[in-house]
């Protein structure tokens, strides 16, 4: 080996006062000057670029050389994926990865405990955030001296845009989750919240999400271990806390997330996903210390237990096939466990700013009790699905997100009639809010009907049979948490296209209700249920077309995804 192999490569963070984030430039500089020295441990470039138009780098490591995805991805070998700096003020885990990668590189025997899985790394996921930095943009933070902004180039929390895909960075991390297909994935961040004892705090996919083999493994398997071994390692970790009321005392409840964040994203793919929440409040030191560690302890899971959780991600990915129902909204269980928390009592007194009571916390009261864990999700919203779905190729969009996530798709190439299920849409105009970006609809009214439908050729028929269906499934799946309606990618079809001249309708108004019975009942109705609006022209008006059925426009409020029957 090559003399210059043995220096030492220092990170930013180590030379430094041990409060103190890297640079992005000097990090991408440092894993370049580490690819160049160590050919056969670490492949590192550029896979992407930001809508800032700055590079987006991957890194691979692997203990036999062996780099190449297909050949990797042929070979069965287990993938444990690390992701960094999506929220860059919360930059532990981007000095920590760098420390990681270095010793894997100088360290041949902590190279070796790869084994045959390989370590697929992002080193800094919101490359426009990580640029723009203060040390002001979070209030709440205890260092360090400087850190980047959790918005990008667009103002988008990344955290947001998995499903909906606005960004350049999630279209990015879409395509190299389907070409890697991770078996395990850690996500870094740091929490905001109340104040308690502990460092590090988790997230993880919620285990009921996961399906009855991935989900008790992880729930009664992998979690115990690597709490306990955080405990051990001298880093004592808790589910990430998320108060049901205003403290911790009153209990916790698991974090619900829905494909918009990464772990609900992954699941999608049956990926064990985690995102370590350090503390805000304790010194940056400790933060990157047990964020360190967490790596470092997954992975080590992962490597040991790799052939059991890729045998359990084949199972759910063959169930899911065959699957018929799926639920695609989850409810809290009002039945909790319990866990043993260690926290501050919690006090309130006036406040000095206005006439009200504050919230604090007395750290030199601290506590360990047993408190409510709310960690189980009950079917909320069930739906029956088809045993394939029909999208009109001129909702491209959606398409190209399917597309980017593996979902396999054919193309009709001749003109067919077909019978499916469609929905219908109810009031929802009025239902959307601005977030991220999108109208997102909270509520999702429909009724389903079935109808004959001609298919065009160029459409698009995405069959179930197929190891993406439950991605396929949550996002085309009107009500499901996260699906391409909520984020507003049908809302033209909520618009109705054509007006009238109130003067010249009046009298059709009256022919119409003359014409057809079901309007004039429907009409009967609505006015006995609205007397104030009798008085509104274009009220009255307005509900006897939308109503009636000459005029119906067939389009308006039917959702143009099909499933065929």
């Amino acid at each position: 080996m090559h003399p210059e192999s043995l220096t030492p490569m220092p990170t930013p963070y180590e030379k430094g006062n041990q409060n103190q984030t890297t640079l992005w430039t000097d990090c991408i500089a440092f894993y370049e000057e580490l690819a160049r020295r160590f050919p056969q441990v670490l492949r590192f470039g550029q896979a992407g670029v930001s809508d800032g138009g700055i590079p987006l780098h991957v890194g691979v490591v692997s203990a036999d050389g062996v780099f190449d995805r297909e050949a990797i991805k042929a070979a069965g070998r287990p993938v444990f994926f690390n992701n960094n700096g999506i929220h860059p003020g919360e930059p532990e885990g981007i000095d920590a990865c760098m420390a990681i990668v270095r010793d894997f590189c100088f360290d041949p025997a902590k190279l070796a405990t790869l084994g045959d899985t390989v370590l697929l790394f992002v080193p800094v996921y919101n490359v426009d955030g990580a640029l723009n930095r203060t040390n002001t943009s979070r209030p709440n933070q205890e260092g360090p001296e400087l850190f980047g902004f959790r918005g990008n180039s667009r103002h988008l929390d990344l955290n947001r845009d998995f499903i909906k895909c606005d960004t350049l960075n999630a279209r990015f991390f879409n395509e190299l989750v389907t070409a890697w297909d991770p078996d395990v994935m850690v996500d870094t961040h740091t929490s905001n919240g109340a104040d308690y004892t502990y460092t590090m705090t988790l997230i993880h996919t919620q285990a009921d999400k996961l399906g009855s083999g991935l989900g008790p493994f992880l729930r009664d398997t992998m979690l115990p271990h690597l709490y306990a071994e955080m405990e051990t390692r001298g880093w004592p970790t808790c589910p990430y806390v998320n108060p049901v009321q205003d403290t911790p005392d009153d209990g916790i409840a698991e974090f619900l997330e829905v494909p918009r964040f990464s772990t609900g994203f992954t699941a999608l793919h049956n990926i064990i996903g985690f995102m370590p929440e350090t503390h805000m409040l304790k010194p940056f030191k400790d933060r990157y210390e047990s964020m360190r560690t967490l790596l470092d302890v997954t992975r080590e899971f992962t490597v040991r237990h790799a052939g059991e959780i890729q045998r359990l991600r084949r199972e759910a990915k063959a169930a899911q096939r065959e699957q018929q129902e799926w639920t695609v909204t989850w409810k809290m269980s009002d039945t909790p466990s319990t866990f043993r928390f260690k926290g501050y009592e919690a006090r309130r007194h006036p406040s000095v700013l206005g006439n009200y009571m504050r919230l604090s916390y007395d750290r030199s009261k601290p506590y360990e009790k047993d408190i409510p864990y709310f960690n189980s999700f009950l079917p909320d919203t069930v739906v029956r699905v088809p045993k394939a779905y029909a999208i009109p190729q001129a909702w491209r969009e959606v398409v190209e997100r399917l597309q980017w996530n593996g979902v396999r798709m054919t193309r009709v190439d001749a003109p067919m009639q077909v019978e499916a299920r469609y929905y219908q849409i109810g009031e929802l105009s009025t239902r959307a809010t601005a977030y991220e970006g999108h109208m997102f609809h909270d509520v999702v009214d429909v009724e389903a009907r079935t109808g004959t439908f001609t298919l065009n050729p160029g459409d698009w028929i995405v069959s179930l049979d197929q190891d993406n269906a439950r991605y396929a499934v949550e996002t085309l799946e009107p009500q499901a948490h996260d699906s391409f309606f909520r984020w507003g990618f049908f809302n033209s079809v909520l618009e109705k296209k054509e007006a009238i001249s109130d003067y010249v309708f009046e009298d059709l108004a009256v022919q119409l209700l003359e014409e057809e019975p079901a309007l004039r009942e429907k009409f009967d109705a609505w006015k006995a249920a609205n007397p104030a609006l009798l008085a509104n022209q274009e009220a009255v008006l307005d509900f006897i077309l939308h109503n009636c059925a000459r005029h119906a426009e067939p389009e308006w409020r039917r959702y143009p995804v099909l499933g065929l029957l």
